[in-house]
């Protein structure tokens, strides 16, 4: 069996080679002729299945599909990462630290499952994220974080969108609730916002509260599990992917066993959290001590 570990990077350099094409309007062999080669070699570079991926590629597709200096040292960075079963990307390393790798993997999910011990981007309100991003970021210019913020803010179409909406589904650990978070003001506006989407079909939202204890045994940290289209013959199109963020960078697994740990791991969470409802009535009773 192939070591689907050290396909990741190249997924992701793939990803973002289609959605270039198709942000320029470009087919397959429209592209394939104006870089001067073969639209099965396009195909590959886009599915993730090229054995190599020559940087000349990457250039000659951002060049003709008009992409931006940054999301071309991205790509060529992606290009150059190793082969592991476990790929961690480093801030700055070979990638600028301007640009969103684990993006690209969450645009293309069809599901997303989280422990979370802060509010995750999907979920943000602009108040809360522009503190999150600036605290992060302490030397960025202003301009910078405020597209970082407009990016997280226009990412959460993908959950209330009236067709087809993301399924997220979030553990969210008690502490989050606690933990001020720009202001009180901003902390209850953030809480009954966590409520409210809670609602949503689409969106389940639970607490871990404190009075569970440690039900693993052991502190995970936050991840996320995201899982990807189905084949018609009801296989995964892509192997799903755990990413897990550090203070220095994060970690992404799609080993099948690794994965499945994690699996097992959000369903421990799960049971010992309080149900949707009660999670609702606990952010909601959250939200009136901030705005109190």
């Amino acid at each position: 069996m192939a070591d689907i570990g050290s396909t990741l990077p190249r997924r992701q350099v793939g990803r973002y080679l289609r959605d270039l094409r198709q942000g320029a309007g470009l087919t397959i062999a429209e592209l394939a002729r104006r870089i001067e080669r073969g639209a099965t070699t396009v195909q590959r570079l886009e599915t993730g299945a090229a054995d190599r991926i020559r940087l000349w590629d990457i250039e000659a597709i951002c060049r003709v599909c008009g992409a931006d200096e940054t999301t071309l040292d991205a790509l060529k960075g992606l290009a150059q990462q190793g082969n592991s079963k476990s790929w961690w990307h480093q801030d700055g390393d070979l990638i600028p630290l301007n640009f969103d790798v684990y993006m690209g993997l969450e645009a293309g999910a069809r599901k997303l499952t989280y422990f979370a011990e802060l509010v995750p981007g999907l979920l943000q309100i602009p108040d809360y994220a522009r503190t999150v991003i600036r605290l992060a970021h302490p030397a960025e210019l202003d301009s910078e974080i405020v597209r970082r913020v407009e990016m997280r803010i226009r990412r959460q179409v993908q959950i209330i969108k009236k067709s087809g909406p993301l399924p997220i589904d979030v553990i969210l650990d008690e502490s989050a609730l606690h933990r001020v978070v720009g202001s009180r003001r901003v902390m209850a506006a953030q809480l009954r916002h966590l409520a409210d989407m809670g609602t949503r079909p689409n969106v389940s939202v639970r607490v871990l509260p404190f009075a569970g204890g440690l039900p693993l045994g052991d502190l995970t940290g936050p991840f996320i599990i995201l899982d990807f289209a189905l084949e018609s013959e009801g296989e995964s199109g892509e192997p799903p992917v755990v990413y897990t963020e550090g203070y220095t960078g994060a970690m992404y697994f799609d080993d099948p066993d690794l994965v499945d740990r994690y699996r097992n791991a959000h369903s421990s969470l799960r049971r010992v959290a309080l149900d949707v409802q009660d999670s609702r009535k606990l952010l909601r009773e959250k939200a009136r001590e901030f705005a109190g």
